[in-house]
């Protein structure tokens, strides 16, 4: 009896391990084999040079004065005529909203919808203090040791200039685009877009464009960072998610702190309460929508084990999403995540507070809402005491674009032709863009700059010692400059 169990129980797990092996092999690769085109001779050095002069060009944005900067943006302005004269003989130039650029290539096929290509030119502040541990001044635009050093030379200066070196030298060529191209560059996406983008979508739509896709910042070339992938992994952002910032208020008696009110119905401790709660009982989240299609791609191209669990997430899902949610940057793409942000309650030891006030910043996943956000925040709450205030600025996550576009196909096409190495998948932008300003002009946004991140270059995005390898430069411009070359294809 116990051998026939025995044999039973190893008759199933062979069956077991047959129907994991099957499924793992069944899955083949979804990378699409196109032939190499020859590498575009550039002169890096001058491209480099070139950046690093729109680095030292200090375009802060500032949210409570427009104004504070607008000398360097017209700096930048002038710079871009003086440097890239032959795009500004041909391009239409209009400016938007004061500071904001938007450039019109028209195209040799009046039927074709036009495309938009997106970068900004305003930067994040240096974090007060922080200046000394930069290698080189954070706005100098030193070229040092095979780099181009400065706040913006990644984020988002760089695409910039890429775009424009493309242009400059697709124009000096003799090349008409098929398709009109839209050049924007806001002036203000670090702050919101307001004053950018979103006056430029408002113009664009006042004339009846219609786009055929954006293409905007986004997600990278990673190396090294997805565990089990030995590859470098460019990953296209089809959506990004919504945005919230809820204040939390709750009141109560005030007093003196020698006789406090009973356990928990003080405003700190009120509060305290539903931070706990909503810190660990957060929204759920799960391997589903992009993160399955991105991992799903993925899987194929990795090595072990990660390989049989992605590839039999009928069976492993819940070890996989145990282990995803261990990382702050894949638990994001899982869910919509709860960050504790702002906490103000009490002026005086010896006080017990009337008030306290709290600020939850919420990044919603495609699907949640924030209406569902804000009931799940009045139900961790527990107390009808909560005044709950969704600060300006919240946004709904982006629709999600398809990767059976033509669109999203001549991204991946551009990447695999330049870059055979490189394995390409779509991704979820966590952080915010210029690009959600123009969903109603565009079913297919996309959010990608072939930009080369391992692990430790993570920390540098919006941190110390931003930066740019010069060959890497050289790849981002060779990228744009082919994109454009094969929209001029004829249309299928």
């Amino acid at each position: 009896m116990i051998k026939r169990v025995l044999l039973g129980l190893l008759g199933l797990l062979a069956l077991l391990v047959a129907v994991l092996a099957i499924n793992t092999l069944r899955q083949g690769s979804r990378q699409i084999n196109v032939p190499p085109v020859a590498k575009l001779a550039l002169d890096e050095q001058g491209v480099a040079e070139r950046l690093g002069g729109a680095i030292r060009l200090q375009t802060i944005a500032s949210r409570d004065n427009p104004e504070a900067n607008a000398a360097e943006f017209r700096k930048l302005h002038d710079y871009l005529q003086q440097r890239y004269p032959k795009t500004h003989a041909t391009l239409k130039r209009e400016l938007v909203g004061g500071l904001s650029l938007l450039y019109t290539w028209p195209g040799t096929d009046p039927a074709a919808k036009p495309i938009l290509l997106l970068a900004h030119q305003d930067v994040v502040p240096v974090s007060p203090g922080t200046e000394s541990k930069w290698e080189v001044p954070p706005f100098s635009g030193e070229v040092k040791g095979g780099y181009i050093w400065g706040r913006g030379s990644w984020d988002d200066k760089g695409n910039l200039i890429a775009q424009m070196e493309a242009v400059e030298m697709l124009v000096a060529s003799g090349f008409k685009p098929r398709q009109t191209v839209y050049l924007a560059y806001g002036h203000d996406e670090e702050i919101s877009g307001l004053g950018g983008a979103v006056e430029i979508a408002k113009l664009l739509q006042s004339r009846n464009v219609k786009l055929d896709f954006v293409l905007d910042e986004g997600l990278l070339i990673t190396e090294g960072i997805m565990p089990g992938l030995a590859k470098p992994a460019a990953l296209i952002g089809i959506a990004e998610k919504g945005f919230l910032s809820m204040v939390l208020k709750v009141p109560a008696t005030p007093g003196h702190s020698s006789m406090p009110p009973p356990k928990g119905s003080s405003a700190i401790g009120m509060m305290s309460a539903a931070l706990r709660r909503l810190d660990d009982e957060q929204l759920p989240g799960g391997i589903r929508g992009v993160a399955q299609e991105m991992f799903a791609t993925l899987a194929p191209e990795m090595g072990g084990f990660q390989r049989v669990a992605l590839s039999n997430l009928w069976l492993f899902g819940p070890v996989v999403q145990a282990q995803l949610e261990k990382g702050a940057s894949t638990n994001a793409l899982l869910r919509t995540t709860t960050a504790l942000t702002v906490m103000k309650a009490g002026n005086a030891e010896n006080v017990i507070p009337g008030l306290a006030e709290a600020v939850v910043n919420f990044r919603l996943l495609p699907g949640d809402t924030i209406a569902s956000v804000t009931d799940h925040v009045r139900q961790k709450a527990g107390s009808d005491r909560f005044e709950l205030i969704a600060l300006p600025g919240a946004a709904e996550a982006s629709p999600v674009s398809p990767t059976q576009s033509p669109s999203y196909q001549l991204i991946n096409r551009t990447m695999r032709q330049l870059f055979p190495d490189v394995l390409v998948a779509p991704g979820l932008m966590v952080a915010a863009t210029d690009s959600r300003h123009f969903t109603a002009l565009s079913d297919h946004i996309y959010r990608f700059s072939p930009v080369r991140a391992k692990t430790e270059d993570l920390s540098r995005f919006h941190g110390t010692n931003e930066r740019i390898a010069i060959t890497n430069l050289g790849e981002v411009v060779r990228f744009y400059h082919q994109l454009l070359l094969n929209t001029a294809a004829p249309a299928n």
